[in-house]
């Protein structure tokens, strides 16, 4: 296998950034207890393709209902490599749990954005029994894996990335 990517954790004011966005007490105690208890993602067993992303905070999510989770993690991923997100398997079985966007794509040159690259992943659960997935902080909920990549021959891409959701023009 070979090596191609690290991961780190963002600032403390780029994760409080994110964090303040959501439901949950934007104090800056909370913050910061969320915040050091980020783990960079790992991989469970020799033979896993997937990192594990873990929770920053407790999460309770009812059915129908969806929320961005700041990560507080970026990656630093060489050139002609990409790294995909997905649901953990168990939890998509059992709560339907899904990415927003599908599956989540972190580009190489990501990792320069305003916001650090840092990897917010949106999750629903779409529980069709109408279960609430409650998770706790440290729980691992979604898992990305390095995947190569080629491009055309006529390929002239010259632009230059500057955030995330959108900034390309799409």
């Amino acid at each position: 296998m070979r090596r191609i990517a690290e991961f780190e954790k963002v600032s403390f004011s780029t994760f409080f950034e994110a964090y303040g966005k959501l439901d949950l007490s934007a104090d800056i105690s909370g913050a910061e207890r969320s915040y050091e208890q980020i783990e960079l993602p790992l991989r469970a067993t020799e033979g896993s393709a997937g990192y594990d992303f873990f929770l920053p905070f407790s999460l309770s999510l009812k059915a129908g209902k969806s929320c961005s989770i700041p990560t507080g993690i970026r990656a630093k991923i060489n050139t002609g490599w990409v790294l995909m997100i997905y649901p953990k398997s168990g939890l998509g079985f059992r709560y339907r749990l899904q990415l927003d966007n599908t599956v989540g794509i972190v580009d190489s040159d990501y990792y320069h954005a305003d916001n650090e690259g840092h990897i917010i992943i949106r999750i629903t659960n779409d529980s069709k029994s109408e279960k609430e997935l409650s998770l706790e902080a440290g729980k691992a909920f979604a898992q990305g894996v390095f995947i190569a990549f080629g491009i055309t021959h006529s390929d002239a891409a010259k632009g230059e990335r500057s955030g995330g959701f959108g900034s390309t023009g799409v």
